[in-house]
C-alpha cells in the first residue's frame, strides 16, 4: 500500500478512529498524488476515491497498483452505497479546519454516520515534515522564481506599469517550468510600495520609486515565495536607514530560527527592535507549509 495511506491509517487506528473522509484537495494530492475533484475514503477494507468521468480516466492514470485505491463514478453511486461504506465504524474522521458546518451535516446524513470526529489536522501536521522528493520540488521551484528575478531585473524600465511587471513574472514562470503562480504576484512602486498585499495598477515605474515585488510560482504543487525591494534611481538618506533596519533584523530572525525556537519569540525580539528605533512591525514573522496551497 502507499506508505502515506498506510501511516495514516495507523494513526486512525491508534486514535480509535475507523475510517475518514478526506475532501481537501490538497491533502489529496499529498496521498495520492490525483489532481482532480473527488473525494478520498478511507474505510475498514478499503481505499475509495469517488470522481466522475470528467476524471475518471486521468486518477487511473495516476495511480498505481500500490497505491491499492478502487476509483468510482460517482454517478454509478446509490443511497445504499454510501450508507455501506462506513457502517461497521464507530467513529469516522474528517478534517476540521476544512470542513464546513453544511458540509459536516452532510456527511453525517449521506454516509450514516456514527459518530464523525475531529483529526487534529492529522494530515497538516504530517505535511510540515518534508521527505526528499518534496524538498528537490521546493528548491526547484525557487530556482526558477531566483531565476525569474534576475530577468526581471533586466525588464524593468521607466514608464513601465505595475500590471505590466506582473504579467511579465507570470509569462516567465509558466514559460519555464511552472505551473503557475503560488498567490497573486505584487508589484507595488512608489507611494504604493507602502502596502504589503498591494494589488498592481497602472502606475508607471518613475525615478526614485521605491519597487516592492512579491512573487512565487508552483512547482509539482510545491510552492516558492520570494519579497524583494528594488530602488529606481537614486536612494533618499532616510529610506537607506530604513532598509537596513529590516535588513538587520532579518539577519537577527534567521540567526534565532533555531530547533526548538517559537516565531513568536523571535517575533517579539524583531518587534522591540523596531520600537527602539522608532517603527512598528507592520509585518509578521511567520512560517508556513504549503502544498498545492502546504
Amino acid at each position: 500500500m502507499n506508505e502515506r495511506l498506510r501511516w495514516i491509517r495507523n494513526n486512525l487506528k491508534s486514535q480509535n478512529i475507523q475510517g475518514m473522509i478526506i475532501s481537501n484537495p490538497v491533502n489529496i494530492k499529498y496521498l495520492t498524488n490525483i489532481e482532480a475533484e473527488g473525494i478520498l475514503l478511507l474505510t475498514l477494507r478499503e481505499n475509495i476515491y469517488i470522481t466522475d468521468e470528467r476524471y475518471l480516466e486521468a486518477v487511473r492514470r495516476t495511480l498505481t497498483i500500490d497505491d491499492e485505491i478502487i476509483v468510482t463514478n460517482v454517478r454509478d453511486l446509490s443511497a445504499e452505497d454510501y450508507e455501506n461504506y462506513f457502517m461497521f465504524c464507530e467513529n469516522v474522521g474528517f478534517e476540521e479546519n476544512y470542513v464546513t458546518y453544511a458540509t459536516y451535516k452532510e456527511f453525517m446524513h449521506k454516509y450514516k454516520i456514527n459518530q464523525l470526529v475531529e483529526t487534529e489536522g492529522i494530515i497538516e501536521k504530517q505535511r510540515h515534515i518534508k521527505d526528499e522528493e518534496e524538498i528537490s520540488y521546493i528548491k526547484k521551484a525557487c530556482e526558477i522564481t531566483d531565476n525569474c528575478f534576475s530577468h526581471i531585473l533586466k525588464y524593468i524600465k521607466k514608464g513601465m506599469t505595475e500590471k505590466q511587471i506582473a504579467n511579465e513574472i507570470e509569462r516567465y514562470f509558466k514559460e519555464n517550468g511552472a505551473e503557475g503562480l503560488s498567490f497573486d504576484t505584487i508589484v507595488a512602486s512608489g507611494k504604493n510600495s507602502s502596502m504589503p498585499h498591494a494589488v498592481p495598477t497602472e502606475k508607471q515605474i518613475e525615478e526614485g520609486d521605491v519597487i516592492t515585488i512579491d512573487m512565487g510560482c508552483k512547482y509539482k504543487g510545491y510552492c516558492s515565495d520570494m519579497t524583494r525591494t528594488i530602488f529606481v534611481g537614486e536612494v533618499e538618506e532616510h529610506t537607506k536607514k530604513v532598509y537596513e533596519l529590516v535588513l538587520k533584523n532579518q539577519k537577527l530572525a534567521l540567526s534565532q530560527m533555531l530547533d526548538g525556537q517559537t516565531i513568536k519569540l523571535i517575533s517579539k525580539i524583531v518587534e522591540g527592535n523596531f520600537k527602539m528605533n522608532g517603527f512598528e512591525l507592520m509585518h509578521a514573522l511567520r512560517t508556513w507549509s504549503r502544498t498545492r496551497s502546504s
